[in-house]
């Protein structure tokens, strides 16, 4: 299910008085929020959605569900995390702190029972990698200016 492309169903409060309804999206930027803040987690997405994420945060704006899906029942929900790891964190730790964060976010938060959360890892980061290509840029720019 695509995250908020449909309410949670609504909840009667306790006291009777009104129901609440909660979005899907909102149960994914939860889940993303609580993905972000874990060691390790380099990134949200596989290499399409990073790609869309990279030109959203040029024009300012943050996409905080990048990479989670929610399936949303009447008291049940299941979360989907894709994710870039950084190297040398271990994938298995991440992935079950991961787990653990987004189960404890939802459940405080939304109030709903969390079936399962799958981590999916794509990636890793190796730090190197953005030196690389930093360095690459410079040699460029530095081309440039002779050049000119």
């Amino acid at each position: 299910m695509r995250p908020g492309s449909a309410p949670v169903p609504a909840k009667a409060g306790k006291d009777g008085r009104g129901a609440t309804t909660i979005a899907d999206g909102v149960v994914a930027k939860i889940a993303g929020i609580a993905t972000k803040d874990i060691a390790g987690v380099y990134a949200l997405g596989g290499g399409a959605a990073r790609m869309m994420g990279s030109l959203r945060d040029a024009v300012g704006q943050k996409d905080l569900t990048q990479g989670v899906s929610v399936e949303v029942g009447q008291t049940q929900v299941a979360v989907d995390i894709t994710l870039v790891v950084e190297y040398p964190h271990p994938l298995q730790k991440v992935a079950d702190d991961v787990r653990d964060a987004v189960f404890t976010a939802v459940e405080d938060l939304v109030g709903m029972e969390v079936t399962e959360v799958n981590v999916t890892v794509t990636d890793i980061h190796v730090a190197s990698d953005d030196d690389e290509s930093a360095d690459e840029k410079n040699a460029a720019a530095t081309r440039e200016v002779r050049v000119s």
